[in-house]
């Protein structure tokens, strides 16, 4: 009789094996980004698209974030007398979380899919076999300058963000909810600390690092022509997604405690 448990086993032992296969990937993306030669040009080139080219969407994202924070913490402190605490509430919560939070999200779906998919046409192609025979180290020309342009670009961007997000929430609290501005800003500054924006920071390396790393997982390891590389961009979204928000929750634990 079959075994009722062996597919599960199966499972487990197989994403046991691919989690191994990853973590010895970032191993030799973290060496081979922290070790000489540094191609200078390619990591100016990613800091670039990685973070120049993502600001429009992270600027957006994080106005209206901020502007419906603001409604929505008015409208929940309205019913214990407590509106007064909006700029408190806004500041802590797009520095500590939505900030780093909703940038690593925007870049994962922006970036990392972009670098599984750019890989993965070039693994196809054999393309990295050939710089292998060539010997240029891939690792060292393709992976690390992405993986270093992402750790670098996200705190900056979060950084934005931060500052948008919250003057978001400012419009909205000034024009709509009748605040006084003055008070709203003095209130806002009164309350932030530098803990919370470095919790910020902290949180936005580790998630550009998590982006660049699995997208460059996924495409260096796809197969099968152009509907590998459609999956591994696909995969490459979806698990930096996953990570984000599992690792977000550590981190915040973490600080916590």
């Amino acid at each position: 009789m079959i075994n009722p448990f062996a597919p599960i086993g199966r499972g487990f032992l197989a994403m046991l094996a691919e989690i191994g296969r990853f973590s010895a990937f970032a191993g030799r993306a973290i060496a081979a980004a922290v070790s000489p030669p540094v191609f200078v040009g390619q990591v100016l080139r990613q800091c670039l698209q990685i973070g120049y080219f993502s600001l429009p969407v992270v600027g957006v994202t994080a106005v209206f974030i901020g502007a419906a924070l603001a409604l929505n913490i008015y409208v929940g402190g309205a019913r214990f007398n407590a509106e007064q605490f909006v700029p408190n509430i806004v500041v802590l919560g797009i520095t500590r979380e939505l900030g780093p939070v909703l940038a690593g999200l925007m870049l994962a779906g922006r970036v990392g899919a972009g670098i599984a998919a750019e890989i993965g046409t070039m693994r196809v192609t054999e393309q990295i076999d050939a710089m292998t025979t060539l010997s240029t180290d891939p690792f060292k020309y393709l992976i690390a300058p992405r993986v270093l342009a992402a750790t670098l670009t996200l705190p900056i961007l979060v950084i934005v963000a931060d500052i948008i997000g919250v003057m978001g929430g400012y419009l909205v609290a000034v024009n709509s909810l009748d605040f006084n501005g003055a008070t709203y800003l003095r209130n806002t500054f009164d309350f932030m600390e530098p803990q919370d924006v470095v919790l910020g920071l902290v949180k936005a390396a580790v998630f550009g690092f998590i982006i660049a790393t699995v997208g460059s997982y996924q495409g260096y390891t796809s197969i099968g022509g152009a509907l590998g590389v459609g999956r591994a961009a696909t995969n490459a979204v979806v698990v930096a997604i996953v990570l984000i928000l599992a690792v977000n929750y550590l981190i915040t634990a973490f600080f916590v405690e």
